[in-house]
């Protein structure tokens, strides 16, 4: 256990400038920060004029954690997203934090998108199963980042290795020609 107190994370949506807006889809950013302890469980909705909020499925949306804070991209669809306004939920610890885009039509411009950030206190989320799952996480990518280590020195040493037996064999052939003349 640790004697640093539970802090929010500070939340903030973007629009995501990438290729794929020109494809026909723009995505937006959803970034958590700031906060103690750093594990956060993120949602979207969307709002079509006013009408009722409508929850999105996470199968378009890819989660990002780091050191200091966390990410989720939406993937949106261009005939979907000029009329919604889009929120992003982020439960945490300490509460549920929110921030949304002002109008739905600021997502697939790529201007900064203004936003309005909303702080609810909700029921916390399991802490145990998200730390769990944090762990896995980040076990997962330091061995991914060891096999990519190894294989990155295995390929020098063996790049090494044949240049350093192109080197001598070109070597000797030189000085088998001189022999022979």
């Amino acid at each position: 256990t640790s004697d640093k107190p539970v802090l929010k994370p500070v939340v903030s949506v973007y629009p995501a400038a990438s290729r794929v807006h020109v494809e026909g889809s723009s995505s937006l950013l959803c970034l958590a920060s700031a906060m103690f302890p750093p594990v956060v469980q993120f949602s979207w909705k969307r709002q079509k004029n006013n009408g009722p909020l409508e929850d999105l499925t996470s199968e378009e949306q890819l989660d990002l954690r780091e050191l200091g804070y966390s990410a989720s991209i939406l993937l949106l669809h261009q005939q979907e997203d000029s009329s919604y306004k889009y929120s992003c939920s982020v439960k945490h610890e300490g509460g549920t934090v929110e921030a949304q885009t002002q109008q739905g039509n600021e997502a697939p411009t790529f201007h900064p998108a203004t936003v309005n950030v909303l702080t609810t206190v909700t029921a916390s989320v399991p802490p145990l199963d998200l730390v769990e799952l944090s762990f896995q996480s980040e076990s997962r990518v330091k061995l991914l980042c060891l096999l990519y280590s190894v294989l990155i020195v295995k390929s020098l040493v063996y790049c090494c290795g044949l240049s350093l037996l192109m080197i001598l064999r070109n070597k000797g052939a030189s000085t088998n020609s001189r022999h022979a003349e």
